[in-house]
């Protein structure tokens, strides 16, 4: 059967709400589980992915899905504080956290905001780059939230996605799935007290699409020069695009 219009729509809403609550629950938890499950490769992730984009200083940056704005803070520390940094993301309790850590920085050139990215609060062609880390697979709508970056961005702008991915074959794909669906559910439950958000991670993993099926929806959108980079043997995969 198929839905119709307002029960698709009824469907991602209630599908919102749950990621919503999930992250607002596990958002104290969740700085310390990026690092303890990524074996601190988050941190060099983030890194590379703002190498990547190769900013200008003075650029004007948007960070989607800012959570506790790691990859803001990072923009800001490689461009030395020249930059005008928007977070954005649609959980409060993620922006709060965020917030503690502006101000324990002394951070005055990151301005946070509560909003979702298929719902941009911008004009268009206002931005230099657009980054989201570990968002996408989130967003029901991937297209449209592609396309909304591009619309955001100025001609010449990136675009940047670090996304979790799967590993293609082999043995390691078999290690990394017992890890990733058997012990990661248990560590992450244990620790953030939420049994649905570590067994929700692996299952919208293993959904996302490969790299090339990926950046299909980034050419769509109206990305050129698409390129993607596996890192850590393919558990990650770093997207850049340009608008033209």
């Amino acid at each position: 059967l198929k839905l119709t219009q307002k029960s698709r729509l009824s469907t991602m809403n209630k599908e919102l709400d749950f990621i919503k609550d999930m992250f607002d629950r596990i958002a104290p938890k969740y700085d310390f589980l990026n690092r303890l499950l990524s074996m601190g490769q988050d941190i060099i992730w983030r890194t590379q992915m703002v190498k990547a984009a190769n900013l200008a200083k003075n650029s004007r940056v948007l960070d989607v899905a800012c959570g506790t704005c790691d990859v803001a803070l990072e923009v800001n520390s490689q461009l030395k504080g020249h930059s005008q940094i928007f977070g954005l993301d649609f959980s409060f309790g993620m922006l709060r956290l965020g917030k503690q850590k502006l101000i324990k920085k002394q951070n005055s050139n990151i301005a946070l905001l509560n909003a979702d990215a298929l719902n941009l609060p911008f004009n268009q062609q206002v931005f230099d780059a657009v980054f989201i880390a570990f968002g996408i697979r989130n967003i029901i709508d991937r297209q449209r939230a592609i396309t909304s970056f591009f619309n955001v961005l100025n001609n010449g702008g990136r675009v940047a996605v670090l996304e979790l991915t799967t590993p293609e074959k082999g043995i390691l794909r078999s290690l990394y799935l017992l890890y990733f669906q058997k012990i990661l559910p248990i560590i992450g439950s244990f620790f953030s007290k939420h049994n649905n958000a570590y067994t929700y991670l692996p299952e919208s993993v293993l959904k996302f699409p490969n790299p090339v099926e990926f950046s299909k929806i980034m050419k769509k959108a109206g990305f050129e020069n698409i390129r993607f980079k596996p890192m850590t043997f393919g558990i990650v995969t770093l997207f850049i695009g340009i608008k033209p």
